[in-house]
């Protein structure tokens, strides 16, 4: 008998002998000095070699390529526009008498019963100025990679549609006495597009498990570390819209960005200003 395949594995060894068993090719198990050997007749060993590479062929796992991450814009238009926004209000409070915190905080017994406008408002004010410095840093970095894979207005107008709906959830479940204010409910929302659009677009396909859904993990640990402490934070807001910015990931991660102009991502910019400012119209 003579060596018609060689391993390491004995396992390995074993699965080929089986191959050769079902087609009755008489072989042999031994082992050698460079590991496990399958032995078969000198008459057997070409039909035998035919044999183990159409198994091994048939059978070699399917090679998963990553779809590439196209970049839409830099993101920083959205930023800017952002900043802008949650800025305009306090700016905007110095000149008028009008108390612009009770006109357009998330009341739930008011939204319940017909104030729509300040599930929008709402995600435009804050309470000081280290409230409003820090969902400026937050949201700044969570929506510049919104912006970035997703065009800063396309992305930024799912992400205060994401933010509005996680208003208007929280004022459904909590009581009618509670309030709320502040850009948070979307920076979180920002938070949860990003790692659910890649894993649902295949960014991290043929990776395995772990390193596939490690954005996610991490987009929950962020969660985790920045949402759910302090005093008088919205823990409620945060997850809604946090789960809300998931779900509008996994929905959107097979739109074909290609067929979308630099003009329809400006369209959706504007109706997104647009959404805010008609909100405040409401209010006032």
């Amino acid at each position: 008998m003579i060596v018609v395949f060689t391993a390491d594995s004995k396992p390995v060894v074993t699965d080929a002998a089986l191959v050769l068993s079902a087609i009755d090719i008489d072989n042999q198990i031994t082992s050698m000095a460079s590991g496990w050997s399958l032995l078969v007749q000198e008459q057997d060993q070409q039909r035998a070699h035919t044999q183990l590479q159409l198994y091994w062929q048939e059978n070699q796992p399917s090679k998963i390529t990553p779809v590439e991450a196209t970049i839409v814009d830099s993101g920083w238009p959205g930023v800017i526009g952002y900043l802008c926004l949650i800025w305009f209000i306090p700016a905007a409070q110095a000149f008028t008498t009008l108390d612009l915190l009770a006109l357009g905080r998330l009341d739930a017994g008011l939204v319940t019963t017909g104030e729509w406008w300040r599930v929008v408002t709402a995600l435009t004010l804050h309470g000081d100025i280290a409230h409003i410095i820090a969902n400026s840093l937050f949201g700044a970095v969570f929506g510049l990679f919104v912006g970035r894979y997703l065009g800063s207005g396309f992305g930024w107008m799912l992400v205060l549609i994401c933010g509005a709906l996680a208003n208007l959830a929280n004022a459904f479940v909590q009581a009618d006495s509670f309030r709320a204010i502040g850009a948070s409910t979307a920076t979180f929302a920002a938070l949860g597009i990003v790692p659910a659009f890649g894993w649902r677009r295949g960014f991290f396909r043929g990776k395995g498990f772990k390193r596939g859904f490690a954005p996610i993990f991490a987009a929950i640990a962020l969660l985790v570390f920045t949402g759910f402490g302090g005093e008088n934070v919205d823990v409620l807001g945060h997850v809604f819209g946090f789960s809300a910015g998931i779900v509008m990931g996994l929905v959107v991660a097979n739109t074909n960005f290609d067929n979308m102009s630099k003009a329809d991502h400006q369209r959706a910019g504007v109706f997104a200003i647009g959404v805010v400012l008609s909100a405040w119209l409401f209010a006032l």
